[in-house]
C-alpha cells in the first residue's frame, strides 16, 4: 500500500524511563487499578451473557465504574487518574469487537506478574519543552531519549508500560510528517520463511536464523530451576521470577532488534516484496517444531514489513498459505505429491532440474505474487483444472503419470 507523499503518519516512539520512588508508587497503583477495572468489567460482561444472555457494551461498563468508585471497599479508585480507567474499558470493548469479528480469541483476565500498561490521553498529561508530566505526578518523568521526536510535534496519547522484568517504558504517539516514500526501484523479491535459514530470497540469498533462544537456553534453564525450588509467596520467589523475566526480555529484545534491521534493509532495497500468509498460530501446535517456530518470530517479521512498506511507499503481496511453493518445479511447473521437511533438495521427475528446496520455494512465491498483483490469479492448488497464470500446473502422485 503506497502512501501519498504529503500524508501524515501516526507513529509511536518508545523510550525507557526511570521513575522516582513517588512516581513509581503512583504508577504502580494506577496499573493495579487499571487491571482491577478491566478484570471486573470482563467478569460482569461474561456473567451477564452466561446468566441472562445479555450483551454489555462500553457505556454500561462506564456506568459500572462510576458506581464502583462510590463503594467503600473500592474508594481507592478515586486516588488515581480516571483517564486510564476509562481507556481500559475502551480496550476491553475493542477486544470483544475483535472476538465477535472472529479476528481474536475471547478476552483474558490480566495478571499482576505480567506488569501492565496504562494509557493517558491529552487531558491526563502535560507536554512542555520536551518533558512529560503525568496526572497525579508532581515531577516530570526522567526519560532516556534514545532518538529524537519529529520537530514541532506533540504526543496525542501516552502509554506507560511495566514489563515482567521490572522495566518501565513510555510510548508517545505523534503525527510524523517526516516519513516520505523512498525512491522507486525496479527490484522485486520473493521470500520463503524457514527455520534453519530464517529467510531465503528469490535471488538466492539465505539469511541464517540467529536462534536467540538457544544462545540463552542454558542460563534460562538454570534460573528457571532455581525459581521452581522457591516457596510460593516468598520474597525469594519474586526475586527468582525477576531473573527469569530478565532472560526472556533479553531474548525478545535481541530478536526484535535483528528483525528490525533485516526488514528495514529489505524495504529499502526492493519495491515489491512477496511473502506467504502463514498461519503461525496453527503451526506452533506441532510440539516438535513449536519452540523453533516461536524463536523465528515470523509473525513479527511480516508485521514489520507491513507497516514499513506502508510508510515508505513499497508494496507487500501475500500469497495463499496453501500454495505449494516448495513442491512445485520452478522450471516446468510440475507439483509433486510429497516432500518431507528432511528433504532439502530434490530433482524434478519430469524435466530433471535439481532444486534447492528453499530457493525454489522463494522463486515460486515471487512468481505467484506477481500473478496475484497483475491479474488476481487463483494460486490455491486445484486438482481439477488450471486457472490464470498457473495453467502449466500439473499435479502428480509420486513419479506416476496422471491417468487421462
Amino acid at each position: 500500500m503506497t502512501a501519498p507523499k504529503d500524508c501524515e503518519a501516526a507513529r509511536a516512539f518508545k523510550f525507557r524511563f526511570y521513575p522516582t520512588k513517588e512516581q513509581e508508587n503512583i504508577l504502580r497503583r494506577t496499573l493495579g487499578c487499571v487491571r482491577l477495572v478491566y478484570n471486573k468489567a470482563l467478569h460482569e460482561r461474561t456473567q451477564a451473557w452466561y446468566e441472562r444472555l445479555e450483551r454489555i457494551d462500553y457505556c454500561q461498563t462506564s456506568a459500572m465504574l462510576t458506581s464502583w468508585k462510590k463503594q467503600e471497599d473500592l474508594d481507592f479508585l478515586n486516588e488515581v487518574s480516571c483517564v486510564p480507567l476509562q481507556q481500559t474499558l475502551r480496550h476491553l470493548q475493542r477486544a470483544f469487537a475483535n472476538f465477535f469479528g472472529k479476528t481474536a480469541k475471547y478476552p483474558r483476565f490480566k495478571k499482576k506478574r505480567s506488569g501492565g500498561s496504562a494509557e493517558f490521553t491529552k487531558s491526563a498529561f502535560k507536554w512542555k519543552d520536551g518533558q512529560v508530566w503525568l496526572a497525579k505526578c508532581k515531577e516530570p518523568l526522567t526519560i532516556r531519549w534514545s532518538q529524537q521526536l519529529p520537530q514541532n510535534t506533540e504526543p496525542s496519547t501516552i502509554t506507560i508500560k511495566l514489563d515482567a522484568s521490572g522495566r518501565w517504558f513510555i510510548s508517545l504517539l505523534v503525527r510524523d510528517e517526516s516519513i516520505e516514500p523512498l525512491p522507486k526501484t525496479d527490484k522485486v523479491i520473493g521470500i520463503d520463511l524457514g527455520i534453519t535459514s530464517l529467510i531465503t530470497t528469490s535471488n538466492g540469498t539465505k539469511v541464517s536464523n540467529p536462534r536467540h533462544f538457544n544462545k540463552l537456553y542454558k542460563k534460562l534453564k538454570r534460573v528457571q530451576k532455581a525459581y521452581s525450588k522457591t516457596q510460593k509467596g516468598s520474597k525469594n520467589r519474586e526475586k527468582a521470577r525477576l531473573k527469569v523475566a530478565k532472560v526472556h526480555a533479553k531474548i525478545g529484545d535481541s530478536r526484535r532488534d535483528f528483525l528490525h534491521k533485516l526488514t528495514t534493509q529489505l524495504v529499502r532495497e526492493n519495491q515489491t516484496i512477496v511473502v506467504e500468509d502463514l498461519a503461525v498460530r496453527n503451526m506452533v501446535k506441532n510440539s516438535k517444531l513449536a519452540k523453533a517456530i516461536s524463536d523465528c518470530g515470523w509473525s513479527e517479521f511480516v508485521s514489520q514489513l507491513e507497516y514499513k512498506c506502508q510508510w515508505y511507499g513499497r508494496e507487500l503481496v501475500k500469497i495463499d498459505r496453501f500454495f505449494p511453493s516448495s513442491k512445485r518445479c520452478g522450471n516446468c511447473g510440475l507439483v509433486i505429491d510429497k516432500l518431507p521437511l528432511s528433504v532439502r533438495s530434490w530433482e524434478c521427475p519430469e524435466c530433471g532440474t535439481v532444486h534447492d528446496r528453499d530457493i525454489n520455494a522463494s522463486r515460486n512465491i515471487l512468481a505467484a505474487g506477481l500473478a496475484v498483483r497483475v491479474c488476481g490469479a487463483d494460486i490455491r492448488p486445484d486438482r481439477h483444472k488450471s486457472k490464470g497464470q498457473l495453467r502449466k500446473t500439473r499435479i502428480r502422485e509420486g513419479n506416476k503419470k496422471p491417468k487421462s
